[in-house]
């Protein structure tokens, strides 16, 4: 092959073709540096060809400078799978092509599984459990490849409480298809789970398990990436992007923990990892399982409907029962922890147990205030209230890293009375050291979580016991297995409640009952403390009692009514600027452009401003396609992207995002 078409990281899916490099190390799947436009860039060669283009002169093509790999990182699967993404997210090909493959240059082979030592081979699992596995690895009818469209793949959903043995299942189906010879993708939602999932996967699989996620060094990734896909991996475990693992001959893709919302990339392209496993379990001829205490509102109309086959487990394993929750009015109480909480932290410290305490919001004080005339400290970059943090001297903005530094008083009126409103987890922490001096306390946040190796380490260090109070944002909430654990408190059940979304009330609820799955797994006992503001909240109610299927019952007919997901499919369109006029007038135009486009059945929300309407100087307005299926919408806002960006204003930035998963 003299000549190479290569694709690169812009919103474009347009190929564009090279000649050969002088050392004639380029192939179809290797990386390289090439000039384009100005200058040199990373391009994926995605084929070869033995002349130019047609109508293209031959010596206007200019020359691959230098190949960056040695063997080729990705093939035909997926290239195919990088084409469907970028024609369903609506991006570009080399865009989808890099959020699959590590960046790394040099390989580092990383040390992080175990050595494959079987352990818990040996555990007895339930009725319950035997028959879910033995489902999940049955055989399944061939379909004809013939079909000019596949049937949707053999789908399982592994539902129950938590602590009912979810992983002992997955782990064992994923035994069965690799000993069948073929390969398994287990995905976990966090990072924190990445790493205690991973020393099981280790224990039980050793060499034959691989990891992949965005904690690793890009070159240690790399090694891992080439490892797998020259064989030497049967299973692969990370978060979201695991989903690309190049595994051949693909068995099993496993989905822990389905309902959580980081599966969805925030980032173009703004894939789900649950829509592409799929995708690939219907090409590859594999079959998928998902699990949950709490599955997504999505997953749980699959289930009512037949489409996903509902495996249960009713019960808790290893001695443990469901925890007793009690909700506790936070009116008229001096700090952040009821007289409840505080005597259940005591009662548990007696008993030599432990306590884990949740609050999804992190920093000292969530806004700075003044009573007196209304002012409020905002980012000067975004609409939203800097948050403090007293660890750092510093009001912070979450969303553009903005800081500045505390005032005493109010800047508008010089009042005294202004001053920080609201708690996040370092108040807490102080507080909870101030009245538990001889407890040991350790946070667990973004914060912490950022210096390298703090959060494997708290992990560890709570599970041996040397910690007594473990109290963190959403990283403690799920999946995590602490047998020493009696109590949990949720500092304020209400904080996700206010937002401006209409999956409000469903991330609520699953992380309440999630983080209330951490008490009591090994003993009768276990307690749950949720402080509320609103105590006659159904969504609070449902949370308490545990009550997954009244909490669904409530929220479907509620989004029936409304029509939104998932009764309906979603494409969000998000135009931003830095002035604010230039993005009023660009969302004007684009719903100018969408009203004759929009087909029967559908509708347009919009246009109109984000609910955060400014994040980093850059104002953001949007529009949102509606319709009953994405059928029927997705080839409107396809020719509603062409045509909006054959004319876009080079000073505007167009997102879109196919069912997206948060609207802020």
């Amino acid at each position: 092959m003299d000549f190479f078409d290569l694709v690169f990281d812009i919103p474009s899916q347009q190929s564009f073709t090279y000649r050969i490099d002088d050392k004639k190390e380029a192939a179809a799947g290797k990386r390289a540096m090439v000039p384009f436009g100005r200058r040199d860039c990373l391009g994926y060669i995605i084929r070869g060809r033995s002349e130019p283009p047609q109508g293209v002169a031959e010596d206007s093509i200019k020359k691959i400078r230098r190949v960056v790999d040695a063997e080729p990182l990705f093939d035909i699967n997926d290239l195919q799978t990088a084409s469907w993404m970028a024609d369903y997210y609506l991006c570009g090909t080399g865009q989808a092509l890099c959020a699959m493959i590590p960046s790394g240059k040099k390989m580092i082979v990383p040390d992080i599984l175990g050595s494959g030592a079987e352990n818990g081979e040996s555990l007895v699992i339930s009725d319950e459990q035997e028959a879910a596995v033995k489902l999940i690895t049955s055989e399944i009818k061939q379909f004809p490849k013939d079909k000019p469209h596949p049937p949707l793949p053999a789908m399982f959903y592994l539902y129950g409480v938590t602590g009912s043995g979810k992983t002992e299942v997955f782990i064992r189906s994923a035994k069965k298809i690799i000993d069948e010879g073929k390969t398994v993708i287990y995905l976990v939602p966090e990072i924190s789970l990445t790493h205690q999932t991973s020393l099981m996967i280790g224990n039980r699989f050793g060499s034959q398990a691989a990891m992949l996620h965005s904690g690793m060094s890009p070159s240690s990734r790399l090694a891992e990436w080439m490892r797998i896909r020259r064989g030497e991996a049967q299973i692969v475990v990370g978060p979201r992007s695991a989903v690309f693992a190049p595994v051949q001959n693909l068995g099993l893709v496993i989905i822990d923990e389905e309902h959580d919302g980081s599966y969805k990339s925030g980032n173009t392209p703004r894939y789900h990892a649950r829509q592409v496993a799929i995708r690939r379990c219907t090409t590859e001829g594999a079959r998928l399982v998902m699990g949950s205490a709490t599955p997504s509102a999505e997953a749980w109309k699959l289930m009512s409907e037949g489409l996903v086959t509902r495996l249960s487990l009713s019960r808790r394993l290893s001695g443990g029962k469901m925890p007793d929750i009690k909700p506790v009015s936070l009116n008229r109480t001096e700090g952040c922890l009821t007289k409840e909480l505080k005597d259940e932290i005591k009662a548990t410290a007696l008993m030599g147990r432990q306590s884990i305490l949740f609050l999804n919001r992190r920093g000292f004080a969530h806004f700075f205030y003044c009573p007196d005339c209304g002012w409020e400290l905002l980012c000067r970059r975004c609409s939203v209230s800097l948050t403090y943090h007293k660890s750092r001297g510093k009001c912070i903005c979450h969303y553009c890293g903005y800081s500045e530094s505390p005032s005493d008083s109010c800047p508008k009126c010089g009042s005294v009375k202004a001053g920080f409103r609201g708690f996040g987890t370092e108040m807490i922490e102080e507080e909870v050291k101030s009245t538990f001096p001889d407890l040991r306390v350790r946070r667990v946040d973004a914060d912490t979580a950022a210096k390298k190796g703090g959060l494997e380490e708290a992990l560890t260090l709570f599970k041996e016991g040397v910690i007594d109070i473990l109290l963190g944002t959403q990283m403690v909430a799920k999946g995590l297995n602490f047998p020493g654990v009696r109590l949990v408190g949720v500092i304020f059940a209400d904080s996700g409640l206010h937002l401006p979304d209409f999956r409000a009330a469903e991330r609520t609820f699953s992380l309440i009952v999630q983080v209330a799955g951490r008490a009591g797994r090994y003993f009768t006992d276990g307690k749950v403390i949720v402080q509320t503001l609103r105590m006659d909240d159904p969504v609070i109610a449902h949370s308490c009692a545990l009550d997954v299927n009244g909490f669904f019952n409530a929220e479907l007919v509620q989004r029936k009514a409304l029509g939104f997901p998932p009764f309906s499919r979603l494409i969000r369109f998000v135009i931003r600027a830095k002035d604010d006029s230039r993005a009023q007038e660009a969302v004007s135009r684009l719903a100018s452009i969408a009203r004759p486009l929009i087909p029967a059945g559908c509708d347009m929300l919009g246009p109109a401003e984000c609910p955060i309407g400014v994040i980093n100087d850059n104002y953001r307005k949007q529009l949102i396609l509606r319709g009953p299926s994405m059928n029927i919408i997705h080839p409107a806002a396809k020719e509603l992207f062409s045509r909006y960006e054959k004319k876009r204003d080079a000073k505007t930035y167009l997102e879109v995002d196919v069912d997206p998963v948060s609207m802020l």
